[in-house]
């Protein structure tokens, strides 16, 4: 009979120990500066000096591809056109793929140069399409990342090249991490790939070019999704790393670490930390409520949130104990127009308040007029 207890209580040991989410202690980095955050929230789960200005070397580029998807999402230029290498371009150093002067490749070959190879020629090149000159193309880097609330940072050149006066910091960086992932996802496809060949075709006729992915992780780490890596004399080594595993997508930066495989082992260590110790509730409810309009030809108008609600636990949470309470804006008049703002849904858990999201109306009420309301009357006397 002993032994049948001490079986059962082993078993039930067991089944709690893999059943309950283990919160990690904090990462040991040996990084300058670090910050991790969850994506769909932008919550910070970890930063050590996370506005500590420092040089980012190519970790830069992930404003360029910004600012290179946004003309392809603005319809300004396509992924089949045919960029032409300048003398300036093809006279970058550092990283590479040896474009030549006069040479034409397309404008996703470009883009996988910069994500894969982290191409300071490319880099150029591209900044000369889209702007005529580089000077001009960084000026709306710098305009851009002041849209974001990069405070602290400021671009000198278009690949991140050393150069006085050209820094950020990590928290910056996982501001601008998570502008491309979630406005453009697609930087995935590119980002991801480890070994992809490219023609180069010069006057000297046609020659085999292999890109290779610098950024290691994605070969070490099982839930790796990019994105990009930097290193310079005076930045050291720099990666801003991007992982999902299973509902949970993270940003992990780090700056100025001594080595590559440091800057990975930080990486793996951070990611490990914000996995271990984090959940996300996402509302997939798709709710939609039905707000009182005065003076309007219908009584009411039908709303919906603006977005779907997401909050990160750091700690096991209970669903059942999420709330939600919706409130509409005071004495709402006619008119109403679909997509304007006319009250809030919040949410509580354990009667605590963890979030808002606006909710919008999704069709137009008019306003009522004498006629309108003379035709009702008329209409319930016959």
């Amino acid at each position: 009979m002993k032994r049948i207890f001490i079986s059962l209580l082993i078993s039930i040991l067991l089944f709690v120990c893999l059943t309950t989410k283990t919160h990690s202690a904090e990462p040991s980095l040996s990084a300058q500066s670090a910050i991790l955050i969850e994506v769909s929230t932008g919550e910070v789960i970890y930063e050590k000096n996370p506005e500590e200005v420092l040089p980012p070397a190519s970790i830069t580029k992930i404003m360029t591809l910004i600012l290179i998807f946004d003309e392809l999402n603005e319809g300004k230029i396509h992924l089949n056109d045919e960029v032409t290498v300048s003398a300036h371009a093809a006279s970058m150093g550092g990283s590479q793929v040896f474009l030549e002067e006069g040479e034409k490749q397309t404008v996703e070959t470009m883009i996988k140069c910069i994500s894969v190879s982290s191409a300071n020629d490319a880099c150029v090149a591209m900044a000369e399409y889209i702007c005529g000159d580089e000077a001009t193309f960084v000026n709306r880097m710098n305009m851009r990342a002041k849209e974001l609330g990069m405070n602290k940072t400021t671009f000198k050149n278009s690949c991140g090249l050393d150069e006085d006066g050209h820094l950020t910091t990590a928290k910056d960086i996982s501001i601008m991490s998570r502008e491309l992932l979630t406005k453009y996802p697609e930087i995935q496809k590119y980002c991801t790939i480890w070994m992809e060949n490219i023609i180069h075709r010069t006057r000297n006729g046609d020659k085999e070019f292999t890109l290779t992915n610098t950024n290691k992780l994605i070969r070490q780490y099982e839930w790796a999704t990019g994105l990009k890596t930097g290193s310079t004399d005076l930045a050291k080594f720099c990666l801003s790393a991007s992982a999902k595993k299973n509902d949970v997508e993270l940003i992990g930066v780090v700056m100025a670490c001594d080595s590559g495989k440091t800057r990975i082992s930080d990486s793996i260590a951070l990611l490990n930390h914000g996995f271990a110790n984090c959940e996300i509730y996402r509302d997939t409810t798709s709710p939609t409520f039905h707000a009182p309009v005065l003076r309007g030809r219908n009584d009411e108008v039908e709303c919906r949130p603006v977005s779907p609600f997401s909050h990160l636990f750091k700690e096991v949470f209970d669903e059942k104990k999420i709330t939600t309470s919706v409130e509409f804006n005071d004495s709402l008049e006619a008119p109403v127009y679909a997509g304007e703002i006319i009250g809030q849904i919040s949410y509580f858990y354990d009667n605590k308040l963890i979030g808002t999201v606006d909710l919008e109306a999704i069709e137009d009420v008019e306003r009522t007029s004498f006629s309108h309301c003379l035709n009702i009357l008329l209409h319930s006397l016959t």
